[in-house]
């Protein structure tokens, strides 16, 4: 797998940067091909595009179908609650590879 860039966007960018943290460090355990960020949804107009993957903190959910249409040709997908919840950075970092290779396939 060439390297992919996943984001992942919340309300102010600050919850997902431990689960950021995590996520890295198990990608560089497993030596998975990422590169990983954690922005505010605010940014998701100007980051989003750059992206392969994105990802969205549970506390903007509702926000989904939106960010969907605003990025028609990017996986956008909501982190699972229980794995956020839990900053399961091994957890999130299987799921966002599995979407990205069903994108691919």
């Amino acid at each position: 797998m060439e390297k992919k860039l996943i984001y992942l966007f919340c309300s102010a960018g600050m919850s997902t940067s431990l689960l950021v943290s995590k996520m890295r460090q198990q990608a560089e355990k497993y030596e998975v091909p990422v590169i990983i960020d954690a922005f505010s949804e605010t940014w998701v107009t100007e980051k989003g595009p750059e992206a392969d993957l994105v990802l969205l903190g549970p506390q903007i959910a509702w926000k989904c179908s939106d960010i969907k249409k605003l990025l028609p040709n990017k996986i956008v997908e909501v982190i699972d609650p229980n794995l956020y919840g839990k900053i399961d950075g091994l957890g999130v970092l299987k799921a966002a590879v599995a979407l990205i290779k069903n994108k691919s396939s």
